[in-house]
């Protein structure tokens, strides 16, 4: 697998869910280009880098301290421990041990659809981890 550290994700943008709210599902406008856009009231990142959009929690997976976009939209790290993160989420380097959380996501026509209480972790099941995506 090529790395992907090299790649940018285009702008970043805070955003509000157009349906749901805690404890329910969310549902945002699809990306239209590659970015990121931070739901922070419901602790949501969403990340559109060339066909793929994923949707990630907020908090870093070491110690749940809010992520952040990396310099020149490269990735995520985190601002406590310094683990940084490709924007399809993998884990690149840091006090991390795992990459960042997925959500479960999928699409409505022009609308993704991302329930934040499904929660995947690469290390407990890599395959449902590896399936939370959308392809645009």
């Amino acid at each position: 697998m090529a790395l992907l550290t090299g790649l940018t994700i285009g702008p970043f943008r805070a955003i509000d869910a157009l349906e749901g709210g805690r404890g329910a599902v969310l549902k945002y406008p699809l990306p239209a280009a590659d970015g990121v856009s931070i739901d922070a009231t419901n602790e949501v990142i969403l990340c559109r880098s060339g066909v793929e959009v994923y949707a990630f929690a907020l908090s870093c997976p070491h110690q749940n301290t809010a992520l952040k976009v990396m310099p020149k939209n490269r990735g995520f790290q985190c601002p406590k421990h310094k683990s940084k993160y490709q924007p399809n989420g993998t884990f690149i380097d840091g006090r991390a041990t795992r990459n960042m959380d997925r959500l479960q996501v999928s699409r409505e026509g022009n609308l993704l659809v991302v329930d934040p209480e499904i929660v995947f972790q690469s290390d407990s099941d890599a395959a449902k981890w590896a399936a939370a995506v959308v392809r645009v």
